[in-house]
């Protein structure tokens, strides 16, 4: 029955979860990996969130200048650029770059992996497969989006900047000082890097759980980085609400 086999999958991803945990061990062969991985994941996501950080700022700016200035506060762009930035769409959209840019590149690698046998032939010479192919690559996530996610929000907001000062005419210090005014550093900034890591966690254990179970087929792969996506974007998207109506104020 459905209901029977996604329970049975839960569990199994909830197990998943807990090896990879006790697989994390501060070892010298740990932390080289998890530095090659925060490379890998971290380092050459950077122009993708650069981008996408740049041109979030403009478009919230353009379309948050047209509504504001119908009631006269076109004044107040940075302020709502700032809310809407650190508690929704600068973690949210990071976290679903990321998992388009490095979740499907872990997904492939661990499936890849499971195609050609080496999580089998780590396990035969007594090497923990989980601790060696997955912790670090998990670790190296929940590092990296809150990071990712602060450079996306940067860089937004200097987009917003230009385009409010130079381009719409808008006062510099008014720019400055109303956002200063309106973000709060517990309930906003931190919030944001509090959700970060969450969405790091999880774009990182679903991405490795399909593709650590895929099957060991080139189309298994194929299927396990489509899988991960999906169902990454769309945790990360109920976390999100989640974490938005319950645990912030």
């Amino acid at each position: 029955m459905p209901f029977i086999a996604a329970t049975r999958s839960l569990g199994r991803a909830g197990l998943f979860s807990l090896s990879v945990l006790r697989a994390s061990r501060p070892t010298l062969d740990f932390f080289r990996e998890l530095v090659r991985e925060i490379y890998k994941i971290g380092a050459r996501s950077l122009p993708i969130i650069a981008v996408g950080g740049a041109f979030v700022g403009l478009s919230v700016t353009l379309l948050g200048y047209r509504a504001l200035d119908t009631y006269g506060a076109a004044n107040q762009v940075s302020a709502m650029l700032g809310l809407g930035l650190y508690r929704e769409l600068g973690p949210v959209l990071t976290a679903l770059l990321f998992i388009g840019r490095a979740g499907s590149s872990i997904a492939a690698e661990l499936g890849l992996m499971r195609a050609t046998d080496q999580i089998t032939a780590l396990g035969l010479m007594a090497i923990d497969p989980v601790g060696k192919a997955v912790a670090p690559r998990f670790w190296a996530a929940v590092l990296c989006v809150p990071l990712l996610t602060g450079f996306f929000c940067s860089l937004a907001i200097c987009a917003s900047y230009f385009e409010s000062v130079h381009v719409i005419g808008l006062e510099s210090g008014t720019f400055w000082q109303v956002l200063k005014d309106s973000v709060d550093f517990v309930d906003d900034f931190l919030m944001a890097f509090v959700k970060s890591a969450v969405f790091g966690a999880t774009a990182a254990l679903v991405a490795a759980y399909v593709g650590y179970h895929a099957e060991p087929t080139i189309e298994g792969t194929s299927v396990a980085t489509t899988r991960a996506v999906v169902n990454a974007s769309l945790l990360v998207l109920m976390f999100n609400f989640v974490m938005s109506a319950f645990l912030f104020k």
